[in-house]
């Protein structure tokens, strides 16, 4: 993500528990996905589950999007920083 985007994050996480949910989901998905990636070989189950968890982490990271787009709406097209 962007510098101003992680720097709004930061700004709304304790407002919106939405934000909150979406975000560490997609922290906990991020950590997931670096297990499979140090791994040098996967089997069919776990590429699998590996291009479930990036499915997830790219529908939670167009959510997040969304909210904030909508923050920066709320707030006459301005930055809430």
């Amino acid at each position: 993500m962007e510098k101003r985007d992680e720097e709004l994050i930061q700004t709304l996480l304790p407002h919106d528990p939405e934000l909150r949910q979406y975000y560490e989901e997609h922290l906990t998905l991020e950590q997931q996905l670096a297990e499979f990636n140090r791994k040098v070989y996967l089997t069919p189950e776990q590429d699998l589950e590996k291009k479930h968890l990036q499915k997830r982490k790219l529908y939670g990271k167009d959510r997040i999007k969304q909210i904030l787009d909508r923050h920066r709406a709320t707030a006459g097209g301005a930055d809430v920083s």
